[in-house]
């Protein structure tokens, strides 16, 4: 332990009286330093025992002293030790007064002993608690190493460290939800700690803070982040009694570091994994299911066995910044083309930054519309863009590593696509994260969806997630284009989760109603309207009702009041003017389309 003044009180070699304050020897000494200042306060910090002689004091003065002692209390000077036969053979009554009254201890100190020794006398005993407390942490750390080794882990870990530091210990994960606690008693008490938690998870690692309870007499808590990287995987909350001493600090960091090196992986491994899990989503897109599954051995194997589902996210900021770019109108405007394998409709590879520092760039798929956009939020921040599908990465892999279920996520460009087993934890948790952005949404009343400019959730955390049917392993392919196919109408919907299935049993008119749809449909439509304001004929109306008869002639006439001949008539002039045939299937769905996103 520390030294105090009872323990130097009864050194044998000091041969110090206490004259003064019997009742607090018991009080921790940080310092011994000797100065004859009238007022040494400024040089003090707290916690000294003052050594003097009253060179240069009148002792025997009662207000002088009154004076004097009041400000080495008001300092924290925790004792005043008076070498009595050097300028004054006893200790002056005037002080002892004046010691008694600010009830701060006062100790004789013969002539035959130094200061000096009184100073090494304390200064030995501070290395003594130095090297105790040294020493304990070192034995601390040993057992919490065996601990972390053991089958229980983390859990055998929080234990031995309540153990050390007196108190109790409490682990949470990226998602704030706790992961152990120790001992069992502590559970509810940690449990009012989340909140705080997942706030210091957020900050920048390595990161730490310490809290109160709002009730009197509750304990200490600090916590602690948790991880190496940039964003803390973890959170120790430690509760004490009273402030951590040396060797509770040094337990608190081993622990950190204990349970930063069990719950991250080598940055080798994990670089390894994200290239495994690529290769294994382009073998799936790319229709060589047996190949994907035998590279996936045992760490994805489980995940393709089983029925599984393709979800497909997307940050709002950066729909936010698409809405905004260029749209190319070749062929369609808004059109888009999917290519497995990272080449589009152009030939030329996908682009895109990877999500994270040595995450392998998948360009699973190329959207005409994606071109012009680069990766940056609106405000030009990639950071913007990454934090939600950070969190959407880590609840994922979280509620499939609780479950003990496999989960593939891999970056692609400024999205996210995760492969999860159908009815899973991690699909569960997916879902549970995209309603809860909804009602969010409902309960602000923001409209729009995650557009919004009203109150509400923060448009930088919301995505838009598309999610494919449940699918086999041979399915993929399909189920990951269904799942880019549902993450579109959710972008037109302002919806933060769409199913593929809820797409399929709709209508396809609501998806028309886009600007770039109706400019494609303006753009084919516009030579046969120019053609109609001329008054050469109602092309447009004939080509409507020509359309919804399904080219019946005489049904279509009747329709318009007109003699078939002179349909047919129409119909080849619209052939002239568009320089297309209607013979094409393709040619007459697009002009119904067109005609159906123009009203």
């Amino acid at each position: 332990m520390p030294p105090t003044l009872a323990s130097l009180v009864q050194h044998s070699a000091l041969r110090l009286a206490v004259l003064t304050g019997q009742d607090r020897l018991d009080t921790s000494v940080r310092w011994a330093h000797a100065s004859e200042l009238a007022d040494p306060t400024p040089y003090l910090e707290g916690g000294e025992l003052l050594l003097v002689t009253a060179l240069k004091l009148d002792a025997e003065d009662r207000d002088a002293m009154r004076e004097y002692v009041g400000r080495l209390a008001g300092k924290g000077v925790v004792g005043l030790g008076f070498a009595a036969g050097v300028n004054y053979e006893k200790v002056p009554a005037a002080l002892v007064d004046a010691c008694r009254e600010a009830d701060l201890p006062l100790l004789e100190v013969p002539r035959r002993t130094p200061f000096i020794a009184i100073s090494k006398a304390v200064s030995a005993a501070i290395a003594a608690e130095q090297y105790r407390a040294v020493t304990a942490g070192f034995d601390a750390q040993r057992e919490m190493t065996r601990a972390a080794l053991s089958q229980d882990g983390p859990s055998a870990l929080l234990a031995k460290l309540a153990s050390q530091v007196a108190g109790w210990a409490a682990l949470y994960d990226a998602s704030g939800a706790m992961v152990a606690t120790a001992p069992n008693w502590a559970l509810r008490r940690a449990a009012r700690f989340v909140g705080d938690a997942e706030r210091l998870r957020d900050r920048p690692a390595p990161a730490s803070a310490v809290v109160s309870g709002a009730e009197e007499g509750d304990d200490r808590v600090e916590l602690q982040s948790v991880g190496g990287g940039r964003r803390a995987r973890a959170v120790l909350a430690v509760g004490t009694a009273a402030p951590l001493g040396t060797a509770e600090r040094y337990a608190v960091h081993s622990a950190v570091a204990l349970l930063t090196l069990t719950m991250e992986r080598s940055r080798a491994l994990q670089e390894a994994e994200q290239r495994l899990g690529a290769a294994v989503m382009r073998m799936l897109l790319s229709g060589e299911p047996d190949h994907a599954r035998a590279v996936a051995g045992s760490l994805y194997g489980g995940l393709l066995d089983a029925p599984m589902r393709v979800l497909v996210a997307e940050p709002a900021s950066a729909s936010a910044a698409r809405g905004r770019g260029s749209v190319h109108g070749s062929g369609g405007a808004g059109a888009s083309s999917a290519a497995v394998g990272g080449h589009g409709a152009s030939g030329v590879p996908g682009d895109g930054a990877a999500g994270g520092p040595g995450a392998p760039h998948l360009p699973l798929v190329t959207l005409t519309e994606d071109s012009p956009v680069p990766l940056a939020a609106p405000d030009g921040s990639a950071d913007d863009l990454t934090r939600p599908l950070d969190q959407f990465a880590d609840l994922a892999e979280t509620a499939a590593s609780r479950s003990g279920e496999a989960v593939l996520v891999v970056p692609d460009g400024n999205r996210l696509v995760v492969l999860a087993s159908d009815g899973g934890s991690a699909f569960a948790a997916c879902a549970q994260y995209a309603a809860s952005f909804a009602k969010a949404l409902e309960a602000s009343g923001a409209g729009g969806g995650p557009h919004s400019n009203g109150t509400g959730p923060a448009v930088e955390d919301a995505l838009f997630i598309g999610v494919s049917a449940p699918a086999g392993l041979s399915a993929a392919a399909v189920a990951f284009k269904q799942a880019v196919q549902a993450l579109s109408v959710a972008r037109r919907r302002g919806a933060p989760l769409v199913e593929h299935e809820d797409v399929a049993a709709g209508s396809v008119l609501p998806l028309l109603a886009d600007d770039a749809v109706r400019a494609f449909a303006d753009g084919l439509l516009r030579s046969l309207r120019d053609h109609d304001a001329n008054g050469r004929g109602d092309l447009v109306a004939s080509l409507r009702a020509w359309l919804s008869r399904h080219g019946q002639w005489d049904a279509a006439a009747a329709d318009l009041g007109v003699h078939r001949h002179t349909l047919r008539y129409r119909m080849r002039r619209v052939e002239e003017i568009l320089g297309r045939s209607l013979d094409d299937p393709d040619v007459r769905m697009e002009l119904w389309l067109a005609l159906k996103a123009t009203g």
